[in-house]
């Protein structure tokens, strides 16, 4: 390795601001969270593959099961904070897999309505069983004080980043 490019490396990093002991954590709290991020994805698909799931059609699904009422694909991708085309991709694929189907829109000629069918429903009623389960398994140990204070600095920390500063 060339010594001089070393150097300049190094000189690179010293140049660079510090944390404060806060951002340093919260730098921290937003790696590991990607990192959960790929573990909950990975341990979805794994839970849900038999169910001709996966993680972001679940997703899809829930919003929808959750809402209790169809959605446009752009009412799904707000409350999933995703953007309308990624949701719409997966929507294509829950249609073509029979796990929903699109109704017109009183509301919008064009933005049509995801509905869940009866086979929709049932793969999202054992995701839903399954999930319960395996959050079980989860939580065991960690207590509920532990996991309320996290889901607060988590809830805050999104918030946040979608620009609310309270």
């Amino acid at each position: 390795m060339d010594k001089g490019r070393a150097d300049d490396g190094a000189k690179a990093r010293d140049a660079m601001p510090a944390h404060s002991p806060e951002s340093g954590l919260v730098t921290q709290v937003i790696l590991e969270t990607f990192r959960l991020n790929g573990a909950l994805l990975s341990a979805g698909d794994a839970l849900v593959g038999d169910l001709g799931l996966t993680s972001a059609r679940w997703q899809v699904l829930g919003a929808v099961a959750l809402e209790g009422r169809p959605l446009s694909v752009a009412q799904i991708a707000r409350r999933m904070g995703l953007s309308r085309q990624a949701v719409q991709r997966v929507v294509n694929d829950l249609v073509g897999a029979g796990l929903v189907a699109l109704e017109d829109n009183p509301d919008h000629k064009r933005a049509r309505l995801v509905v869940l069918t009866p086979a929709g429903e049932a793969a999202y009623a054992e995701a839903d069983r399954r999930q319960i389960a395996w959050a079980e398994e989860l939580a065991e140990g960690l207590g509920a004080e532990a996991l309320a204070a996290c889901l607060t600095v988590l809830r805050r920390l999104s918030a946040r980043c979608e620009g609310d500063r309270s």
